[in-house]
């Protein structure tokens, strides 16, 4: 590799490395506050809500990536241009094509690194995400138990405790359990207790303890006394419920619905939709890269500035990213939306490599770069 394609590659991964990294601090500190709510009101740990929140972040890759290369390609080309770096190298007959290799091999690299997150590390993160969102729920709210009040769970079924201490326990405990019908209620009374999770659902084990049942019929109060007791909750876990979404499946799972699932099937059209999306997402990253190329690369050389290729630059990929959010909208009702997905992508991309090429050295000096080849 050349040592100007080296010095290029080390500049645009540091440059985009930082920006990327400045973006992502920021969708952090965003998304922290959708879970400091949901952990204040549950009660859960604080490790819950750093997990949560890291879980969230690679989803926003596929975005913020792309955006970090373009603008480190607009930052670190325009400073060359400034430090005279560029001319140098034009001067010495580098073709604007080399001079954007180092950011497209950059920008190939990176839509490698996005096909893997878009296909399998982002989904599972969210997936992970959902099902731990769903825990924190079913686990801490609905079934956080508060001091000294009576707490309604589920129909029938009342809990009382006396005070809890700090590894959970609870103690003074009493439980009226009216909620089958064809039994008698029972109300259990016992010193202490604590609230146990399993692949059956939650349970509530109390120790020291008796349980009393009235039946009504015979006038008769029964009672027995026990060292340990249980008592089955209500199912309020809505994890193993949940239907996963398309963006929460890797791509071994979007081309493998689970035929016999109603909901699988009725979704056919957007798990291949979010197929596509996953294939064309990533080649945003060389997109972009290409119009930052073109926009600094091409034309005369400005020794005043060049704020205003930076601009035009800046909107065509802010138009572009929001075009292919809208389309993909589009797409879940039309199928031209889709195919307009790919114009979106392979349209500035094909248009801005033929324009770096040296087959198109002819048509930029004749058609849009009349003054191109007096500057250098």
């Amino acid at each position: 590799m050349p040592v100007f394609d080296r010095y290029m590659i080390r500049n645009l991964f540091i440059a985009c490395v930082f920006i990327t990294l400045t973006l992502t601090v920021v969708i952090f500190l965003t998304q922290s506050l959708r879970f400091l709510e949901l952990v204040i009101e549950a009660g859960a740990s604080s490790s819950a809500f750093w997990v949560l929140t890291f879980l969230a972040l690679p989803r926003f890759f596929e975005v913020i990536v792309p955006i970090a290369l373009v603008a480190a390609v607009l930052f670190t080309y325009s400073r060359m241009l400034s430090d005279s770096e560029i001319i140098v190298m034009r001067t010495s007959g580098a073709s604007p094509f080399a001079l954007a290799r180092p950011a497209i091999v950059l920008s190939l690299l990176v839509t490698v690194f996005l096909i893997v997150m878009t296909m399998w590390v982002a989904p599972k993160s969210l997936s992970t995400m959902q099902e731990m969102r769903q825990e924190v729920k079913a686990q801490f709210s609905a079934l956080l138990f508060r001091e000294g009040v009576f707490n309604q769970v589920g129909d029938g079924l009342t809990l009382y405790i006396r005070d809890k201490g700090n590894d959970g326990e609870m103690r003074g405990i009493m439980i009226h359990d009216a909620r089958d019908a064809d039994t008698n209620p029972s109300t259990i009374i016992a010193k202490r207790g604590s609230l146990q999770i399993d692949d059956g659902g939650y349970e509530v084990i109390v120790y020291e303890g008796s349980r009393q049942e009235f039946d009504q019929n015979r006038n008769v109060m029964s009672r027995l006394d026990f060292e340990r007791y249980g008592i089955d909750l209500p199912d309020s876990d809505p994890v193993r419920q949940r239907w996963a979404q398309p963006d929460e499946r890797t791509i071994f799972e979007l081309l493998k619905p689970d035929m016999t699932n109603e909901r699988d099937v009725r979704n056919l059209r957007e798990f291949n939709l979010e197929l596509h999306k996953r294939v064309l997402s990533p080649l945003m990253a060389v997109s972009f890269t290409v119009i930052g190329c073109v926009a600094l690369l091409l034309g005369p050389i400005n020794r005043r500035g060049n704020v205003k290729r930076i601009l035009t630059a800046v909107v065509l990929v802010v138009v572009l990213q929001g075009l292919f959010i809208s389309l993909y909208n589009v797409a879940r009702q039309n199928d031209a939306g889709l195919y307009m997905l790919y114009v979106v992508v392979f349209a500035p991309l094909l248009s801005g490599l033929f324009l770096l090429s040296p087959l198109s050295e002819t048509f930029r000096r004749r058609v849009f770069f009349p003054k191109a080849e007096q500057s250098v």
